[in-house]
């Protein structure tokens, strides 16, 4: 399944991050604390450079804390500053300031030394899609200043929103990349909401969800009660799900298209438990294959 989607705003939306850059102290990246790395757009990297980083892990509440931690340390081993936040309730939100602050020490002592105290800090909030950008914005400000939705693409253009005298946030679109190269992103953000249901096949993503609750996460399926079962593929369970929920169509067919709609939207409510789709070690491992030397042919 190859996902692909970048709609006419998203070149208009890198231009703009490239062009108000020079406004901003720094740069806070909202990404999916169960997808970490899937939830980052590589392009952001090269567009914001050497700018002062906050890695924002939203959504920590519906990750494996575990993982939230290793997830923490290994960002900050690259440099970032990390913030874990539950935008939704409000969780650690109120620590943004002072990991802005953290994130800008040598700025801020450069500022006091040209007796520019007072200066607020001007932080650009980025991010892919329904990570919870708007809504983190929302939490920082204590108001509702910045649009929210819980769809892909609410948020258009930019808007600058003021918090206090000592902080001022512009808000982005979200933005993704033209095309997914590996699978397994496109998947993992397909999972979490942050790309359109409407431009795949529904059962097919629950398939490949299925597949991946039943090699890592077998205590899910219980929700279902249904058990894991190694040699099973992910539509069979998918049937199997339909079937223990009643979801059954003329002639006593398993609804799977209904069946594929629940578990999707149970899980990014957070009702299939707090796990996480991708772990550091996962990354290391194939930046290990990557780096691996070829055999002689």
């Amino acid at each position: 399944m190859n996902i692909q989607w970048y709609p006419g705003h998203m070149t208009k939306t890198r231009r703009m991050i490239a062009e108000h850059l020079k406004y901003v102290d720094l740069v806070a990246e909202v990404v999916d604390a169960r997808i970490p790395v899937s939830s980052r757009n590589p392009d952001i990297d090269e567009l914001v450079g050497s700018k002062p980083r906050i890695i924002i892990l939203n959504r920590a509440d519906q990750a494996d804390p575990a993982q939230n931690r290793a997830w923490g340390d290994w960002f900050r081993a690259q440099g970032f500053t990390v913030l874990e936040t539950s935008a939704k309730d409000g969780k650690g939100v109120n620590q943004f300031s002072t990991a802005a602050r953290a994130a800008l020490k040598d700025k801020l002592e450069q500022w006091k030394a040209k007796g520019q105290v007072g200066r607020p800090i001007r932080a650009m909030i980025v991010g892919v899609p329904n990570v919870g950008k708007s809504t983190f914005i929302n939490q920082v400000a204590k108001r509702k200043s910045a649009k929210a939705g819980d769809r892909p693409g609410v948020t258009r253009g930019k808007q600058w929103v003021s918090v206090d005298a000592s902080l001022d946030l512009l808000d982005t679109p979200g933005i993704l990349w033209p095309k997914f190269e590996d699978q397994s992103i496109g998947l993992n953000l397909a999972f979490t909401g942050a790309v359109k249901d409407e431009i795949m096949d529904v059962e097919t993503l629950a398939c490949h969800f299925m597949d991946l609750l039943n090699r890592r996460y077998p205590e899910a399926l219980g929700r279902y009660k249904i058990e894991a079962d190694p040699e099973a593929q992910g539509w069979e369970l998918l049937e199997r799900a339909a079937r223990k929920r009643g979801f059954l169509i003329s002639g006593g067919e398993p609804d799977t298209e209904r069946m594929s709609k629940i578990l999707l939207d149970e899980y990014r409510g957070g009702k299939l438990g707090r796990f996480t789709l991708e772990t550091p070690e996962d990354v290391r491992r194939e930046e290990t294959e990557t780096e691996a030397p070829r055999g002689e042919d």
